[in-house]
């Protein structure tokens, strides 16, 4: 459950913990409904069979699944503005895919608060680094600045 926290108080968050998610299995069946979508069936995804000769020796997942995955962590974030009526996804700042996701893994996301800006028209821009891992690996799978636009 989230903290509603005023505007001001959040601005000196910056740098701090918004929490874990939870871990998210990334099986398959979710790599192949993502090809299916976005018309990305390269083998290394889909075809269990010739990715075992691959070098990753198996299927990983396409590095926009786990990007997508990043609105689902947002929500086991901690902290909130005070008086938000809704919020849009913004868009990205940066984003880095540093290790392939092997199919059968789990991820989940480290948030922390990396920017809060206020906007005209009570609008509160708000930056979060997710740092999105790979069950049992040292190196993460992604790290993504990711825009959420606060309606206050």
């Amino acid at each position: 459950m989230f903290e509603m926290v005023p505007v001001e108080k959040l601005k000196t968050m910056i740098g701090q913990d918004n929490g874990i998610s939870d871990w998210i299995l990334i099986d398959q069946v979710k790599v192949n409904l993502f090809a299916d979508a976005t018309d990305d069936h390269q083998w290394i995804h889909v075809d269990v069979e010739q990715a075992k000769e691959g070098p990753f020796g198996g299927t990983i997942a396409h590095g926009f699944l786990i990007l997508s995955l990043t609105p689902l962590f947002s929500s086991s974030g901690k902290y909130l503005p005070e008086g938000m009526k809704m919020v849009l996804n913004y868009g990205l700042n940066k984003v880095r895919f540093i290790a392939p996701v092997p199919v059968g893994s789990r991820v989940r996301s480290k948030m922390i608060i990396s920017g809060v800006e206020e906007k005209d028209g009570g609008r509160l821009l708000v930056t979060t680094t997710h740092t999105i891992e790979i069950e049992g690996q040292e190196k993460p799978a992604c790290i993504a600045e990711t825009l959420a636009m606060f309606m206050l």
